[in-house]
């Protein structure tokens, strides 16, 4: 019994030491821009991010037409204000395109068609450290049929390996309670 006994508590052990050891990733959050009407002029962008969160780990959809232009990230406050699309520093053609905030800092968005840019679309944001504890997914309902929903980073009831060390102890239990 006491061979059983030192057998369980090094499986146990052994389980605890690899679950806490793995990390737990960031949860990030899909910010699809304009809602469930995109990037269009007809859409009040700066209505859609007032309030909004940006985080580093955050992701931005753009959804829009080609046919209206394509949208460029602009270098400074000055060209965003002016709608100087002239000398941007990358552009996106897809229609649907991802944009991933790796850093902190303002980040500024408008229309190729500097026509369409003055008339308000264009999207500056501010993205924020990483919080503590997010668990948000930031979309609106609408917004779901767009973006499947991004699954939660936080660890279920019961992983893989929590599976594996219930079969380890049960196994264990059970060649203990044959041999007795």
């Amino acid at each position: 019994m006491a061979v059983a006994m030192k057998k369980l508590v090094a499986v146990l052990t052994v389980a605890f030491v690899l679950r806490t050891a793995v990390p737990v990733a960031e949860v990030e959050t899909h910010h699809v821009v304009g809602g469930d009407r995109g990037w269009d002029v007809d859409s009040d962008i700066g209505s859609w991010s007032a309030g909004r969160t940006f985080r580093v780990g955050d992701k931005i959809w753009f959804a829009y037409s080609v046919a209206h232009g394509n949208i460029v990230e602009l270098q400074s406050k000055e060209e965003y204000e002016a709608c100087n699309v002239s000398n941007s520093m990358r552009m996106y053609s897809d229609g649907i395109d991802i944009v991933a905030l790796n850093g902190e800092g303002i980040r500024y968005f408008a229309s190729s068609k500097a026509e369409n840019c003055k008339k308000g679309l264009k999207l500056h944001i501010q993205v924020q450290g990483q919080a503590q504890a997010q668990t948000t997914n930031d979309v609106s309902d609408n917004d779901s049929e767009a973006v499947p929903p991004t699954p939660s980073t936080s660890s279920p009831p019961f992983t893989p390996l929590s599976y594996l060390t219930l079969t380890l102890l049960l196994l264990l239990l059970l060649g203990h309670a044959s041999f007795t």
